[in-house]
Formats: structure tokens, C-alpha cells, sequence
């Protein structure tokens, strides 16, 4: 859409899962950016058919489809950050890496790793862990892991909230990137985020909410920080503003009546 003649919003590509309830994923982010007045790009890497309870399959497209969208999408709009998501598989991770290594200094890199859905299934296969490691997350600016997708980079358990100043220290001395380490997987009365970044840790507190529905939101944080950073703001205004309006997201959540998660393997294709 054309917007000639008033004064152009900046531009943010999420490359990432579709999701079909919209609640997770490449629509997640694009609500996210609309909502803080970024104008949102989309590269599809899988179309998932989930729910917040429940996986059912997941469909990759192919790696050259994938190649094609993120070319043509720099060839044409000024992206200032791009968010990458649901990668999926080593040959899509690949194709994301040589993309986004051809065009660095363009714009941030915010790389939320994701590897396994609120309901517990996976969506990142093993094979691709390594690729993370050793092809994308060197080239990232910001990385959002949460503490589960942090203990499979490091390799242990992470427990406790000095435990997380810890694990947030070493991936950032080991990718060279800012980390921002989400630590609502440890369920206590607080919801705690912390950034460690060259300037050292800073930590991000909110009441931990109960009871609510958490689907998304690791994505949206994400998004959140990406376009607050394609926005101009700084790394640590853009985590402050991002963790509030998750915070009211979920505060503010959504409930319609779901059946209950269907049992068996992902189905894969």
C-alpha cells in the first residue's frame, strides 16, 4: 500500500511461523508492530496449525520460497529491523543466515530462538540447534531466549535468577549480541526479564500474572523490542517499553472456549 505524501513509518520484518490463531507466530508480530506504529513485513518460513493447547502440524515451505520473500522484501522497502521467529529446520535456518549476513549494518537483528510451543510441542528440529548457534545468532544485534531455550544453548538447567545473570553473562560473551533473558518460566511472584549487554545487566521487573494465557508471548516481547528499535529508541528503552506492553497484553488476555489438546505426535510435512 502506497503512502505517498505524509511521512513514511518505519519498517520491520518478522521472518517466522504462521500461526492460524493468530495469537503466536508472523501475526502476533505484525500486530505487535502495527501497534507501535511500525509498519510490518512478513517472511512465512512454516504454516502451523495450532491452538494456545495444542501443535497439530506444521508445513515448511520450501527454502527458495523462503530466499525469494526476504529478497524481494529488502529489494523494495526500507527495513530498519528485522525479528526472526519460528526457523523450524537447518536448511531454512541456512537460508535465513546467508540472507541476513548479505545485507548486515542494514538494520537490527532481534533473534528470539524458538524451539518448543507454550503446549510443549516442539517446533524447531534438532539439527537446527547447531545452526543457531554456529550461523545466526553471531550475527544478531539482541537475543531473546527464554530460560528453556537458554539452557539448550548453554547446555544446563538454568534455576534460579542468579543462575540467569549467569547464563545472560556467557551468551553474551559468546555471540557478541545483547541478551535478553526471559525468566517467567520460573514462576515466582515476580515476572523477571533481564538485558545484559556491553553496559552490563540491567533487570526489568512486573507482578508475575497467574492463571493466564501465555501463548505468543515470547513473540510479541520480541516484536516489541524490534520495532521499538526500528522506532530509533534505544536497546534498553525498547526492552522497558516491550515488557509493559506484554505485561498488559496479558493482563488483558482474550478466553474463548477451546477443546481440549488432542493427544499424538506433530505431524510434519
Amino acid at each position: 500500500m502506497s503512502n505517498r505524501g505524509s511521512a513514511s513509518p518505519a519498517v520491520a520484518l518478522t521472518i517466522a511461523g504462521s500461526d492460524c490463531s493468530c495469537g503466536a507466530g508472523a501475526q502476533a508480530d505484525l500486530k505487535t508492530f502495527g501497534a507501535f506504529g511500525v509498519y510490518g513485513l512478513s517472511a512465512i518460513t512454516c504454516v502451523v496449525s495450532e491452538v494456545p493447547n495444542c501443535v497439530e502440524h506444521v508445513q515448511a515451505v520450501k527454502p527458495e520460497v523462503l530466499r525469494s520473500q526476504i529478497r524481494i522484501l529488502f529489494e523494495n522497502y526500507p527495513i530498519a529491523a528485522v525479528k526472526t521467529g519460528m526457523l523450524y529446520s537447518r536448511p531454512l535456518l541456512r537460508v535465513v543466515a546467508e540472507e541476513l549476513a548479505d545485507r548486515l549494518g542494514m538494520f537490527h537483528l532481534v533473534v528470539d530462538p524458538v524451539m518448543v510451543a507454550s503446549s510443549g510441542d516442539p517446533l524447531l528440529k534438532k539439527d537446527a540447534v547447531r545452526a543457531y548457534q554456529e550461523e545466526l545468532l553471531p550475527l544478531s544485534d539482541v537475543i531473546t531466549p527464554n530460560l528453556d531455550e537458554a539452557a539448550v544453548l548453554l547446555g544446563r538447567r538454568i534455576a534460579s535468577r542468579r543462575a540467569m545473570d549467569a547464563a545472560a553473562r556467557e551468551l553474551h560473551a559468546r555471540y557478541g549480541a545483547a541478551v535478553v533473558l526471559k525468566g517467567g518460566h520460573l514462576r515466582g511472584s515476580k515476572a523477571v526479564d533481564i538485558l545484559c549487554d556491553r553496559h552490563g545487566v540491567r533487570e526489568f521487573v512486573l507482578p508475575y500474572l497467574r492463571g493466564r494465557e501465555t501463548h505468543g508471548s515470547g513473540c510479541t516481547l520480541s516484536a516489541a523490542i524490534a520495532a521499538g528499535l526500528a522506532r530509533g529508541r534505544s536497546l534498553s528503552a525498547s526492552v522497558e517499553a516491550a515488557k509493559k506492553f506484554l505485561h498488559r497484553g496479558i493482563a488483558r488476555q482474550l478466553v474463548w472456549r477451546r477443546g481440549k489438546k488432542r493427544t499424538g505426535a506433530v505431524r510434519h510435512s
